[in-house]
């Protein structure tokens, strides 16, 4: 059994200290082109959340991160990703339970995302925080044509 994970979210807006975790982290999440959650906070509507955190005996690094886009009153979720070795783990529900908390604080109507259509952890993941499929989008993904699956939650 592993060691429990003690995780703290935080909304990053600045300077990032573990911009090099970061990075290896949409590394090993993300096919295609190079993705950078700490180059998104040069949008000024751009949100961005990282999960730090470690088991009681590691010293805290960053185990993931959640990037969306706050426009008016909808919340568009581009990117979650956690470290391939913390996968599974409650990283992804717990990045996702905060930037809930923020739509919801922030009056926020409508979330939106797109899914892998084969990434059926993620969609479960979605569906348990009341996402549902909303629409397709065909051959979304460049690297292999996979479509994507529209998901939505509407907040008011």
């Amino acid at each position: 059994m592993s060691e429990r994970l003690q995780v703290s979210v935080t909304r990053i807006e600045r300077e990032v200290e573990d911009a090099e975790e970061l990075a290896a982290i949409a590394r090993a999440a993300f096919a295609g082109p190079s993705f950078s959650p700490v180059d998104e906070l040069e949008r000024p509507w751009a949100r961005v959340w990282v999960a730090r955190g470690g088991a009681p005996s590691e010293a805290p690094r960053a185990l993931g991160f959640l990037v969306a886009w706050h426009v008016v009153d909808e919340l568009h979720v581009l990117n979650v990703a956690t470290a391939p070795e913390v996968r599974r783990r409650g990283i992804g529900a717990v990045l996702v339970e905060t930037a809930l908390a923020f739509a919801v604080e922030s009056g926020v109507r409508l979330v939106l995302l797109e899914v892998r259509r084969s990434n059926e952890p993620a969609i479960r993941l979605y569906e348990k925080f009341g996402f549902v499929v909303s629409g397709v989008r065909e051959k979304y993904y460049a690297d292999n044509d996979e479509d994507a699956l529209e998901m939505q939650r509407i907040l008011a």
